[in-house]
């Protein structure tokens, strides 16, 4: 518990001067606790310690520690690759989704998301550097499939996300970060009623946030090292 809430106090200090660097000391950073590989244990304690967010990239594990945590103040947000066979599950247990990139997806999520539900949050993934071995979509798909999701009434868009390179130089980590904030931009400025911008993980959130982002997916910065899966 001590390690978590000591390292959750620096990551609100680190968050704070982010924020006031970039003329944001009043804006809000949802901090989303992405808790791969962690125990139901480990989210326990951080949500004993304030958080109320947590990410999970794997739909078996995330549906184990949805069960094994069972706290009705958490909100569980979905990060991984959404693959169609699961769609099912991940409607119905997740209240978020920031890896949207295909209509197909959001359409199959949308159909299956309980009616006794609030609509489905989702985030539409961006690959604004073209990384052939990630998921997103580029700049000419963006107004397309946000008008898609628009039009389904189980969904509700919520803005962008994205995972710049990890070998980028600051410099070029800057210029991600910038051009995932104009894409929200461009959505806001064709009428669409969004909120969020998730960038920036534990390596680069001050960065991210600097950028523009509102809310920041952390792991090792909160639980530290992730265990090691045995051999």
């Amino acid at each position: 518990m001590t390690q978590i809430t000591d390292h959750l106090a620096s990551i609100r200090r680190r968050i704070e001067s982010a924020l006031a660097r970039s003329d944001r000391k009043a804006t809000a950073v949802t901090i989303v606790a992405v808790s791969k590989r962690q125990t139901a244990d480990a989210i326990t304690t951080a949500a004993a310690a304030g958080l109320t967010q947590f990410g999970e990239n794997y739909l078996q594990e995330g549906l184990e520690k949805i069960t094994a945590v069972e706290n009705p103040a958490i909100d569980w947000h979905f990060v991984g690759r959404v693959q169609s066979n699961k769609t099912r599950s991940i409607a119905a247990s997740f209240s978020w989704v920031q890896t949207i990139d295909q209509k197909r997806i959001a359409e199959r999520l949308n159909a299956q998301r309980p009616d006794n539900l609030d609509p489905l949050n989702v985030l539409i993934q961006m690959n604004l550097d073209q990384e052939p071995q990630k998921a997103g979509i580029g700049t000419d798909e963006l107004l397309p499939l946000a008008e898609h999701i628009s039009q389904l009434s189980r969904l509700h868009l919520r803005g962008v996300m994205a995972m710049p390179p990890a070998d980028q130089s600051p410099s070029e980590k800057r210029a991600s970060f910038l051009a995932l904030a104009a894409e929200a931009g461009r959505l806001k400025s064709h009428g669409f009623d969004i909120d969020t911008i998730s960038m920036g993980m534990s390596s680069d959130f001050e960065l991210a946030i600097e950028c523009g982002s509102n809310c920041v997916r952390l792991g090792t910065a909160i639980f530290g090292p992730r265990p090691t899966i045995p051999a």
